[in-house]
């Protein structure tokens, strides 16, 4: 038996909301990359101490690196966990009006 009309439509339209958060947090996780990605070269060690016979630690870089990310990330966590929330809600009334529509068909049937 198919699932009726107005359950379908209303599966579809909780289904793209869902997908409307997931966009909404790649979003903000492709912008954290692209601010990340222009911070590098300020990130790198000057050149001038290798010329005197010191290598670059990488080490140093790394840790710049983490430290940046970190405080960008840190920046939009609030907004990273709301809608991780909303994301988890979501999942759970899709996944509640399945199983109510799967115990329908049984008892119909």
């Amino acid at each position: 038996m198919s699932i009726r009309p107005d359950i379908e439509g209303q599966l579809f339209r909780m289904e793209e909301a869902r997908r409307q958060t997931q966009r909404q947090l790649d979003i903000i996780d492709l912008q954290i990359i692209r601010r990340m990605t222009a911070l590098i070269p300020r990130l790198q060690p000057k050149r001038t101490a290798y010329r005197c016979g010191k290598a670059p630690d990488p080490e140093a870089f790394l840790e710049r690196y983490r430290s940046h990310l970190a405080a960008l990330t840190a920046e939009r966590q609030p907004e990273i966990d709301a809608l991780s929330r909303k994301l988890a809600r979501q999942d759970r009334a899709i996944a509640a009006l399945r199983a109510r529509q799967h115990l329908h068909h049984e008892r119909a049937a």
